[in-house]
């Protein structure tokens, strides 16, 4: 029986199926969400940087003079703009809409926080003995009626943004890679295409402001920041929500120049049962009082306790912690890492959508490759090029100055340069590689790399030895005695590896500009290999010994370096597919 392989008919198959898509017409179908977002382009190469924390206090000014209105549809932000013009200045007005029987909102926002006071006095409560009459930033906009008579006000403001939510479907996307003219543009355009929008982005602060106004009466100075890829760079549209609930926020601490001091209760028991109970508060508070938070689960018992809940008005999924200001840091290294050359956000975008789309990354936790950990991967790539694109965290600490100093309650110090202008100024980033040559890079690295006794650490731009046994170890930057990866398993390492061979071959052989070329086919291609039993796929499927024959009408490569690489991937590929055989054919002569 001849040996069966799936590759190259399967490339065969997704190119029958995208010829669909006609070239010339592949921009006029999208709505004009995809022309919103295609036009937020990233950072100028030249640009100066915006730090993590301004950004984040500039999104939180922005939420504070918002607020967000359930309304009939997109048209009626005309009556909304009349209605609250009288008001207070309208300076945007951005529509989305959630469910499966579409709810209408609009998200409005004010040009002073004084605008939002008077908003608030003059909104009331639906006569209902049965609601809990709360206070927030999320209202509807009711019909007008006799009593509510219509404002006659002309409406001169513009809608800013229409389906500001919308996620562009996979033939959506498809026709945009298609229509670009090399590589590196379809690597741009996927990132426009996806990344978390304006829109999103704003959502997500203005459910951070819910939970702060609903404790505001106790704690006024409480701030509930978020983290994780909601505001690191890297979060696409529809991503999660992590926040992290400060009671009393840093930035607003009382100096002991004031002579009255409030009384406050003394806390009893170990930090982490305080933590417990102050949670469980908190998620009673989501359950029972606020409007859109529903399915609240609370896990009090994890390293990190936290609320779960969904915010069903915005659409978000949130995780609410108390004690994990560590991420907050962390953010702001991977914002920082992200922001300093334009090319590494949509290179990360681009190996997180191939992992997805070949199963090595998965939305469940379990023993495969998180997008955190894949994220730290490339960034530990792109440290230890001949020429480095991004510096180690060592080389940022070393440059901290005195409002760079962070130390969490826990002891973790998160000290690090946070004005990468100042690192930009005097170490320009001399590596002018292309997107498509980095990505290749990016492939063949990690396909050579002795994950078998190496370990990935960033704080140092360098693979050091593993610290203990573990299939794969990528060093936590900022608590360096944890492996961020333990969870991953040797038979998805394994996985890894192939898919990377496969993906540097992919890449580099396909040279042909038909429907099925640049990234599209690792964007498209299914996993080479089960890692289940070590079985072959049993569908779509080729001689293994034509997949590796010589082709004398095969590409041409750029240089005899990536020939050598692409061919040694080839022949190693090879050889691990003869003993999976090998193995198959002695378990079923048993």
């Amino acid at each position: 029986m001849s040996i069966l392989f799936s590759l190259k008919n399967s490339i065969c198959y997704q190119n029958s199926m995208l010829r669909i898509f006609h070239r010339k017409h592949l921009l006029l179908n999208l709505n004009k969400n995809l022309t919103t977002q295609l036009s937020q382009q990233p950072l100028a190469e030249n640009q100066k940087v915006v730090s993590f924390d301004d950004n984040v206090k500039q999104r939180r000014d922005e939420a504070n003079r918002s607020i967000l209105v359930q309304v009939q549809s997109a048209h009626s932000f005309h009556e909304l703009q009349s209605y609250c013009s009288s008001v207070g200045t309208v300076k945007k007005m951005m529509h989305y809409s959630t469910g499966v029987e579409p709810m209408h909102f609009i998200i409005v926002e004010f040009a002073k926080a004084s605008d939002l006071q008077n908003i608030y006095t003059m909104s009331s409560y639906i006569e209902d003995t049965q609601v809990v009459p709360v206070q927030s930033s999320y209202l509807w906009f009711r019909a007008a009626t006799k009593k509510l008579s219509k404002n006659k006000n002309k409406s001169i403001h513009k809608l800013n943004v229409e389906n500001g939510n919308h996620i562009l479907r996979d033939n959506e996307l498809l026709q945009v890679l298609n229509s670009c003219a090399d590589v590196n543009e379809q690597m741009v355009n996927l990132h426009n295409s996806t990344r978390l929008n304006e829109v999103g982005t704003r959502l997500r602060f203005l459910v951070a402001k819910q939970i702060e106004m609903a404790i505001s009466g106790m704690f006024p100075n409480s701030a509930a920041l978020p983290f994780g890829s909601s505001v690191n760079g890297f979060g696409k549209m529809g991503c999660d929500l992590d926040l992290v609930l400060r009671l009393n926020d840093e930035s607003k601490v009382i100096t002991d120049e004031t002579r009255l001091v409030y009384h406050c209760k003394a806390l009893s028991g170990s930090e982490r049962s305080i933590s417990q109970r102050h949670m469980e508060v908190i998620g009673d508070i989501l359950q029972l009082f606020l409007p859109g938070c529903s399915q609240v689960r609370k896990i009090l018992q994890a390293r990190v306790p936290i609320i779960k809940y969904y915010q069903q008005l915005t659409d978000v999924e949130c995780d609410l912690s108390m004690s994990n200001t560590s991420g907050y840091h962390m953010s702001d290294f991977l914002y920082i890492m992200g922001a300093m050359d334009h090319r590494v956000r949509p290179l990360i975008f681009t190996i997180r959508r191939w992992a997805a789309t070949v199963g090595l990354t998965n939305s469940s936790p379990g023993r495969w490759i998180t997008n955190f950990s894949l994220t730290l991967l490339v960034i530990g790539f792109l440290q230890n090029l001949p020429k480095p694109v991004l510096p180690s965290l060592n080389a940022l600490v070393k440059l901290a100055g005195k409002n760079d100093k962070y130390i969490t309650d826990d002891g973790i110090n998160c000290t690090f340069l946070r004005d990468i202008n100042v690192y930009l100024a005097t170490n320009p980033i001399e590596n002018t590689d292309s997107l498509k040559i980095l990505l290749l890079q990016f492939f063949v690295y990690y396909s050579q790399f002795d994950f078998s006794s190496k370990a990935i650490c960033l704080n140092e731009s360098m693979a050091i030895a593993k610290p203990e046994h573990s299939a794969l170890y990528i060093v936590n930057p900022l608590e360096r005695g944890l492996n961020v990866s333990k969870n991953v398993s040797p038979e998805e390492l394994e996985k890894f590896r192939l898919e990377v061979r496969n993906a540097a071959w992919l890449l580099e052989s396909d040279e042909t500009k038909d429907s099925n070329w640049g990234i599209i086919p690792l964007l498209t291609a299914k996993r080479i290999l089960s890692m289940n039993n070590g079985n072959l796929p049993r569908t779509k499927l080729l001689e293994v010994s034509k997949l590796f024959e010589d082709d004398k009408d095969g590409p041409v490569y750029k240089n005899n370096d990536v020939k050598k690489q692409v061919q040694n991937i080839r022949k190693d590929t090879k050889k691990q597919l003869e003993n999976t055989l090998n193995v198959n054919q002695q378990k079923s002569g048993r």
